[in-house]
């Protein structure tokens, strides 16, 4: 049975890019149904197919597996690929930053919104986010040192890769300086499956205020390259 993949829109939806861009990249076939934020609170008509009332969502075999997390682990146990096979050390390595990043990095999520299609000159940044920044920093150049790139966890792509991957859209959105982390972050965003997610992103004409919002107190918007 095919695989069924809820996301929501391209140009606001950090957590429904992981486990498309994981798919996509390992070429896993599936469906690909977005379901859009048309809303400030979207809990309510999200529940009619996700118990969290969010997405990412699975749907396979009439499991449905939810958060891009579970997403992942369920993947792993079908699929090759999903962490590095071979490396043991490395295998570690990309568990552990995915896990970080899936529970962590509060101030770069809150404070610097995913939102593909624009930039923005970003305000007076708090400690919290400069922690964050440097952090993310400090794991794109540890990974690229270890391992050798030209992924985070070596010479293939993996969920470390997916993970991070709206990272990297935020990094350009914002101008945020990742030192030697920048090589991987235009690696990731030249990526086929990056290209494909962008280009839907820039084509949507969907606007949700509160994301709007979100990027108007970051700072000023410099350019707006979404469809109107």
């Amino acid at each position: 049975m095919v695989y069924t993949l809820i996301t929501a829109n391209r140009n606001y939806s950090s957590w429904s890019l992981r486990p498309w861009l994981l798919m996509r990249a390992l070429d896993i076939p599936f469906e690909d149904r977005i379901e859009p934020f048309a809303k400030p609170d979207n809990y309510d008509d999200f529940r009619t197919f996700s118990p969290t009332g969010q997405v990412p969502l699975l749907i396979h075999c009439e499991r449905r597996i939810w958060d891009s997390l579970g997403i992942a682990l369920y993947l792993a146990d079908r699929h090759l690929g999903v962490w590095p096979e071979e490396d043991a050390e490395a295998r570690a390595w990309a568990q552990t930053v995915v896990a970080e990043m899936h529970g962590g990095f509060g101030a770069l999520r809150g404070e610097c919104t995913m939102n593909v299609g624009v930039r923005v000159a970003l305000g007076p940044k708090s400690q919290a986010l400069e922690r964050n920044i440097a952090r993310v920093r400090e794991i794109f150049e540890q990974s690229l040192e270890r391992f050798g790139g030209p992924w985070l966890a070596g010479s293939q792509f993996t969920a470390a890769d997916a993970f991070y991957a709206p990272v990297a859209y935020r990094i350009r959105t914002y101008g945020l300086d990742v030192g030697r982390g920048a090589e991987w972050v235009e690696r990731i965003i030249a990526h086929p499956a990056m290209q494909e997610w962008e280009a839907q992103a820039l084509a949507e004409t969907w606007r949700e205020q509160s994301h709007e919002d979100e990027l108007a107190a970051a700072g000023a918007i410099t350019a707006d390259y979404r469809a109107v």
